[in-house]
């Protein structure tokens, strides 16, 4: 098979998943190409670190990839899929964008292609993305293998059905932005409290840090908040007032709100 890649679009995302090939799969596609007609030094820039094949149109290179990495905005898909139909044959095509399951695209391209959708966090710029994986109904057990070495190279993954993508999007892809407000709050009243903003931001940082670490060793959640909150305690006093406030169930309403707009964003 084919062993050449094509990434349309050159953003954080698609960088993070060349990074990954590059330093983990270097060998199992030989050939990357990399298209992003807007900003031709990006893709300069993206030869220069991982050895990438700038090329300014895709089409130049469709017949000689076996994947096709669609890394663009939501609302791009349909033109590039009308532009997709014509010329594809047995490439495997994998999106990364919120919203695009493998249904949509199937809708938009010649029968029995194969497709893929992929839903990664920011934390695959570290290699540390827990990402979302699902497949349409036309995929080879090579598709199944090119698929894990996609995500294998940003992180931790999970294959799941395309509802549950749908559901989950929220809570593996825009959580992290709920946890950095979380964060952003705690370091403005640190700073409140006299500290200068360069070390509330280290206290705050680390305080996350090893909290995360701590749910690594397999307590759940509710243990170690136990562990931490004496009955009747200053800590419980602060747990009481964030249960009063509707913590919970307003993080709840965001998550369903997140996916209510991903979900319609197309």
């Amino acid at each position: 098979m084919n062993s050449a890649i094509l990434f349309i679009g050159a953003g954080r995302m698609a960088e993070a998943i060349i990074s990954g090939l590059h330093k983990n799969n270097q060998q199992k596609f030989k050939r990357v190409f990399v298209t992003n007609r807007s900003n031709p030094s990006r893709l300069q820039t993206l030869s220069d670190m991982y050895g990438v094949q700038p090329v300014r149109e895709w089409s130049e290179v469709i017949k000689e990839v076996s994947v096709v990495v669609l890394a663009i905005p939501p609302q791009e898909h349909e033109k590039i899929l009308n532009k997709l139909k014509g010329v594809v044959t047995d490439q495997f095509i994998v999106t990364i964008a919120a919203g695009i399951g493998p249904s949509f695209i199937e809708a938009r391209l010649p029968g029995n292609q194969a497709v893929g959708w992929i839903m990664p966090n920011t934390a695959a710029e570290l290699g540390h993305s827990i990402s979302l994986y699902t497949y349409g109904k036309y995929v080879t057990e090579a598709n199944k293998n090119q698929m894990v070495e996609l995500v294998d190279s940003i992180g931790a993954s999970q294959l799941c059905t395309e509802k549950e993508i749908h559901d989950l999007t929220a809570v593996t892809g825009s959580a992290p932005a709920f946890l950095y407000l979380f964060v952003e709050g705690l370091i403005e009243i640190t700073e409140k409290y006299g500290v200068s903003k360069e070390v509330s931001q280290k206290l705050v940082t680390e305080m996350v840090v090893g909290s995360a670490e701590m749910l690594r060793t397999g307590k759940t959640p509710n243990e170690l908040r136990e562990q931490v909150t004496t009955p009747g305690g200053a800590t419980a006093e602060g747990i009481a007032l964030l249960k009063n406030g509707g913590f919970e169930k307003l993080l709840q309403e965001a998550i369903k709100a997140t996916n209510k707009k991903a979900n319609g964003s197309i």
